[in-house]
């Protein structure tokens, strides 16, 4: 990925250090009044509707945000958009049913592989538990290298410093404060990524208003709306049921089931989390489809940074930095915590 260096490499290092610092404190503070086993897994089983909202939505949406849906648009077309913003929320609509469900079968449980153990034997919670660990050791380097190279694009920081402050200011206070704290920064950071989409998607639309619709892209690209292009149910088919199965085997999602407080806040907080996630992905995806309609050069992984960036002006760039790193910490919080919770957990377990 080229740079175009918006920004000064400290200015970024110095961006990144605050914001990492500025979760780490809160993070770290907020656990000292909530320290114990129970807390750090289940968050003591007492959240409410905006907290496990904020913390679902939170978990879900990551830096990936930015290229993903974006990038898959370019040659996926309009399905694609579709099957990433559909496979991004839907787990949570299964979870209504699912979650209740196990709630009520095992009020005290504490992951979904302990359930798995306890209903289908060892052989089936082995492979579970092999597969949860993986697809989320996974998901955690993809964010951290997402936003390192985000980074290292608008201002030529390298790789290694972004993912460095990134990891060690989300382990220091989510392996210290677990759930509760994850929850906690959870809260603070949708309400800053939130604002910065709002900000992000007016000047997305302000700067391409014109272009901004089906219409041009059906005059420049008519292909990616065509129900005859192939490639619009294969991508919409596999981005649907890849993400949507491998999120379903989140930890950080099933730790949240059990943390909320009863089901019908459960329920809600599942609903609201689904309705802001599906516009949000679908709005970064159609992005892509306005920028290959632009420009059929475009590198797919800058998609949705040709549009917004087009006039590289600085006080978007550190727009940017802001969100993706906010973006970024509230998901690998998450995922730190759901794996230190499988080995706490089921670690230990004989087979």
């Amino acid at each position: 990925m080229e740079e175009i260096k918006i920004i000064s490499s400290a200015s970024a290092i110095i961006i990144t250090l605050i914001l990492s610092l500025i979760f780490l404190i809160i993070g770290f503070y907020y656990s000292k009044k909530n320290l114990g086993l129970n807390s750090y897994l289940v968050a003591n089983r007492n959240i409410k509707t905006f907290s496990l909202t904020c913390s679902f939505v939170s978990s879900a949406l990551g830096a990936w945000i930015l290229f993903g849906p974006a990038s898959a648009a370019t040659w996926g077309g309009i399905g694609a958009v579709i099957g990433y913003a559909l496979g991004t929320a839907f787990p949570l609509f299964i979870l209504i049913f699912l979650g209740n469900k196990l709630r009520r079968l095992h009020s005290k449980g504490k992951t979904l592989i302990e359930v798995i153990r306890l209903r289908f034997g060892n052989k089936l919670f082995k492979l579970i538990l092999f597969l949860s660990i993986f697809y989320m050791t996974i998901f955690l380097i993809a964010e951290v290298t997402a936003v390192s190279i985000l980074i290292n694009y608008v201002s030529g920081t390298d790789l290694w410093i972004t993912s460095l402050i990134v990891i060690l200011s989300s382990v220091t206070y989510t392996l210290y404060g677990g759930l509760r704290a994850s929850i906690f920064t959870d809260n603070i950071q949708f309400i800053f990524f939130s604002l910065l989409l709002l900000i992000g998607f007016s000047y997305l639309i302000s700067f391409n208003s014109a272009e901004f619709n089906f219409k041009f892209i059906s005059k420049n690209k008519p292909n990616l709306l065509d129900l005859d292009y192939l490639p619009n149910f294969t991508a919409g088919l596999t981005f649907f049921i890849a993400v949507a199965a491998t999120n379903l085997f989140h930890q950080g999602n099933w730790q949240r089931v059990y943390a909320a407080k009863d089901n019908r806040i459960l329920k809600n907080s599942l609903i609201i989390s689904f309705l802001i996630i599906l516009p949000v992905v679908f709005i970064m995806g159609f992005s892509g489809l306005i920028a290959v309609s632009k420009n059929i050069s475009v590198n797919p992984d800058l998609a949705f940074f040709s549009l917004l960036l087009i006039d590289q002006k600085t006080f978007l760039s550190v727009l940017i930095l802001i969100l993706a790193i906010s973006l970024t910490i509230s998901s690998i919080d998450t995922l730190i915590n759901a794996i230190s919770s499988l080995i706490i957990v089921d670690g230990k377990k004989n087979y």
